[in-house]
């Protein structure tokens, strides 16, 4: 067994990875660029290395430097976690020429599953279901729309050496096609420098699932059951669980079979993940195969009881797979949850900044989470913007729900936007909750984007009387100031008005036995809190029933969050709440005569200049964040009275790009 490796990557992996060595008495080096510095990967491992400036193309990308990490630590292994050099051949040649191990598969194994057009001739090739489409080279637009015609629409097009969502496009018509073709192209050459793209058929109503494999050097190969992975935004998975609420255990079988198969073809070793499309009648057909461990490996771990990272180093040390085929048993139910730094009422745009406060669900058999960051950290522009994987595990699908919806309620960050209420909302949903999934889930249930008024509130009156409670006993306790005279004594009223998101709420809250009794109109709530002032988080019992929500002072009033609806509210006095409904609300700038950059993030394309007229949907320019294109375009006819910015520019969120007339 190694005595030292090196972890060739950042963030929650690097930390996800420490965790296991550290177990298995490995010491670790980190590395990091000059982002990173104080980063929890650098602090929880034994040593860290410096390899550069912020830009992961100046540091996480630099192999040379890398390798001198490596050097100059003694490091007998490397392992890559996912993204970064995580899949790149020459990387692992590089370390092989060095004298120092590879934590993942062979570089035949890399070479021919990290090309998507290769991977799907080997994968026929091996018997394997494949879909149909074009497999060689598209010369360009117009070669992309014959192509896509003797296909058939709709078309899938993809970059070869893509992954995670960049480079790829979904084309319905000619014109979709060709602009489709050029985005795919740029994102393509931007992400992975190389512009290759191919196109295959689209399948409508698809699921995403996908099979794990483990194998090693002695000719040993099994599957661990798969992961649903249909619940995606832009083709970036956002909740995963073990097993699929889909699957019987003929197709389970046969997927894995196949997976199976695939990895033997490239004599596969090491931790690895078959994708598949799915279609509603259960026919199944392979995607493409990362060879590297994937980033929703923990819900698989759950329901099998195996560490995937420990066989990762101990197949790369030699060793043979502690467990056969007949050994797998899945047991229970495991899902886990993105968590980025993206504001999902402004369109998911990308949320930079420090996280002013941290406070995480407390971990337990149930709940898990997995992140590389903490209070004081701070989410780069330079890096993915993911901020953690929370995973909660049950006995059943239901049961795993609801420990999710718990954690979700209780995970509390500010200082940057975040995507829990998304999620949920998301994890709330009938349709969700039934399992009906399909990779096209959340475009067709927030085709607008997501809103407040998408957030389903089983009964609205239970944080309304949660907020009156907290009011109460900070009113209570505001009462017992010390020194008032007799004349002037502060005396707590029982009556109050809440108003929340602008509706309001006459209640009357008096204290009972052991908690309150909240009365609204003729319903009756009686609530027990385990809540002390200054705590974010509130658990509440509401007619016996646990309630978990969070809540900030903001100014002289309430923000609440819960189960996805986020609340603004003010505890009034009657007469109080109204004469409120007299206040004269401020209303904002107008805005319409200028083109905002919605997100920070680089001005790569200026499409028109001053004086020219734009028609509605036409493009305007093209922000690169997070190294995905996004196209800004003219909500109805326009002209350029002014260009404001220069191409290459760096932009901050909502900065002028253009004036109108």
């Amino acid at each position: 067994m190694f005595n030292k490796i090196l972890i060739a990557n950042r963030g929650e992996i690097a930390c996800r990875i420490i965790k296991t060595a550290r177990r298995m008495g490995i010491q670790t080096v980190a590395v990091h660029s000059d982002a990173d510095v104080q980063g929890l990967h650098v602090r929880m491992a034994d040593e860290a290395v410096r390899i550069g400036e912020a830009a992961s193309s100046e540091s996480y990308l630099r192999m040379d430097r890398i390798l001198a990490a490596i050097e100059s630590r003694a490091a007998e292994a490397v392992h890559p976690g996912y993204g970064f050099l995580s899949e790149n051949a020459e990387f692992a040649q590089a370390l092989d020429d060095a004298g120092v191990v590879f934590i993942g598969p062979g570089i035949k194994a890399i070479t021919s599953m990290g090309d998507k057009i290769a991977s799907k001739q080997l994968a026929a090739e091996a018997g394997v279901n494949t879909i149909p489409g074009y497999t060689d080279i598209i010369d360009g637009p117009e070669h992309a729309v014959s192509i896509a015609r003797e296909i058939g629409y709709p078309v899938m097009l993809k970059a070869s050496a893509g992954g995670g969502g960049k480079g790829m496009r979904v084309v319905c018509n000619d014109e979709e096609c060709q602009e489709g073709f050029i985005s795919a192209t740029n994102e393509a050459v931007s992400s992975f420098g190389d512009e290759r793209v191919f196109a295959e058929k689209f399948i409508e109503e698809p699921r995403h699932i996908e099979i794990q494999v483990l194998a090693d050097s002695h000719g040993n190969t099994i599957y661990l059951g798969e992961r649903e992975c249909s619940i995606q935004r832009r083709h970036q998975k956002v909740i995963e669980e073990a097993p699929s609420p889909f699957l019987d255990e003929a197709t389970r079988r046969a997927m894995g079979e196949q997976a199976v198969t695939l990895a033997r073809a490239v004599d596969y070793r090491s931790a690895g993940t078959v994708e598949f499309i799915v279609d509603a009648n259960r026919q199944f057909y392979f995607l493409e195969m990362n060879t590297r461990l994937q980033v929703e490996h923990p819900v698989t771990e759950l329901i099998t009881g195996e560490d995937l990272v420990e066989h990762m180093i101990r197949v790369a040390a030699g060793e043979e797979l502690s467990i056969t085929q007949d050994d797998v048993k899945l047991h229970g139910w495991a899902l886990e949850a993105r968590v980025y730094a993206e504001d999902p009422f402004r369109n998911f745009l990308p949320s930079t900044g420090r996280l002013v406060r941290y406070q995480p669900p407390e971990e337990t058999e149930l709940v898990g989470v997995d992140t590389g960051i903490q209070e004081g950290s701070e989410v780069s522009m330079f890096y993915d913007p993911m901020i953690a994987k929370l995973i909660t595990y049950g006995e059943t699908r239901d049961a795993a729900i609801e420990h999710m919806n718990d954690a979700l309620d209780a995970y509390y960050i500010r200082g940057v936007n975040h995507n829990i209420s998304f999620l949920n909302a998301l994890i709330a949903h009938p349709r969700f909750q039934e399992g009906r999934l399909t990779t096209n889930f959340i475009a067709e249930e927030y085709p607008d984007g997501f809103h407040a008024a998408d957030v389903p509130q089983s009964d609205p009156i239970v944080p309304v009387a949660i907020t009156a409670v907290v009011h109460r006993m900070l009113a209570d306790r505001a009462a017992e100031i010390s020194g008032q005279t007799q004349r002037f004594h502060f005396a707590v009223r029982d009556d109050w008005v809440v108003v929340a998101n602008r509706k309001h709420y006459p209640v009357a809250v008096t204290a009972v036995a052991h908690g309150f009794e909240v009365r609204h109109g003729d319903a009756v709530y009686r609530v027990i809190l385990n809540w002390a002032l200054g705590e974010v988080v509130v658990n509440a019992k509401v007619n016996d029933i646990p309630i978990r929500l969070q809540i900030d002072r903001v100014g002289g009033g309430y923000h609440l969050f819960h189960r996805g609806a986020e609340i603004n509210a003010m505890v009034l006095s009657p007469r109080s709440a109204e004469l409120s409904t007299h206040m004269i609300e401020k209303e904002p700038p107008n805005l319409s005569k200028f083109l905002l950059s919605p997100m920070p993030g680089l001005l790569v394309r200026l499409c028109v200049a001053e004086g020219q007229e734009a028609k509605a949907g036409e493009e305007l320019a093209v922000v690169e964040a997070m190294k995905m294109e996004n196209s800004l375009r003219a909500v109805d006819d326009v002209v350029v009275a002014n260009v404001l910015v220069e191409e290459g520019e760096s932009l901050e969120v909502d900065q002028p790009i253009l004036e109108f007339e």
